[in-house]
């Protein structure tokens, strides 16, 4: 199946107006006709299936034969991570965990962070894409970047975990205290690791510390594991 995306309809209407782009895209790249049927999704869990009745470069138009909703995820997982020094290697974590299953996404910028500016916009256009590649019909939250000590102090969803490289006694293993449908928040640090201060302030505002293996991961690295581990817990 391929799928097409279009954040600005709802189940409520009745036909779509791809924007010229798209509409490009389809006329001139995948030589659709009149009467194929394209599906759609607008990123927040329907399906659209639609028959094309308009084709021109400038403007594709399909009518809306029937609406499909996904089932709800069994459980929600939102990732605070550092930017990486490398925006290649951010944006193949935001590939990977988009099809993996992430919910929600933060940057967050850290006393060790080598890259404290991000493009959302190009960050957005990745998990579009990721999302049509995988064939999912939601799309990840991304939000703004945050000072992670501001990060630290906020309200989260669900249970909150800490993965960091230091040695601690009471770090304990990811994988054995997620729980199937349990909503989480996990912060994944820099290359440098999170400091010192940022590890004790997380820890007296309520996260658990963590640890992903024995293995030293890359920040990217580090957050496809935690998504995968999350994703795994919840499987049947």
């Amino acid at each position: 199946m391929q799928l097409f995306y279009h954040p600005d309809i709802s189940e409520n209407d009745t036909q779509i107006v791809f924007p010229r782009d798209e509409s490009k895209h389809i006329v001139k790249v995948l030589r659709k006709k009149e009467g194929e049927l394209l599906n759609v999704t607008n990123g927040k869990g329907f399906l659209f299936e639609t028959e094309l009745i308009l084709i021109t470069p400038q403007q594709c138009v399909a009518k809306i034969i029937k609406v499909k909703t996904e089932a709800k995820p069994a459980y929600y997982l939102h990732l605070a991570v550092a930017p990486t020094k490398m925006n290649e290697r951010y944006e193949w974590f935001l590939e990977k965990t988009t099809e993996i299953g992430v919910r929600e996404i933060t940057p967050v910028i850290c006393d060790h962070s080598e890259r404290k500016v991000v493009k959302l916009a190009r960050f957005e256009r990745v998990l579009q894409t990721a999302m049509k590649q995988s064939l999912h019909l939601s799309i990840p939250k991304l939000n703004s970047p945050v000072n992670v000590s501001e990060f630290i102090k906020s309200p989260v969803e669900g249970e909150k975990y800490i993965a960091h490289c230091e040695d601690e006694k009471e770090k304990r293993l990811l994988k054995s205290l997620l729980k199937p449908g349990e909503s989480s928040t996990i912060l994944i640090g820099p290359e440098g690791d999170f400091s010192s201060e940022e590890i004790k302030l997380a820890i007296k505002n309520g996260w658990i510390p963590v640890s992903l293996g024995n293995s030293r991961l890359r920040t990217e690295t580090a957050a496809i594991v935690a998504c995968h581990t999350a994703a795994l817990a919840n499987e049947e």
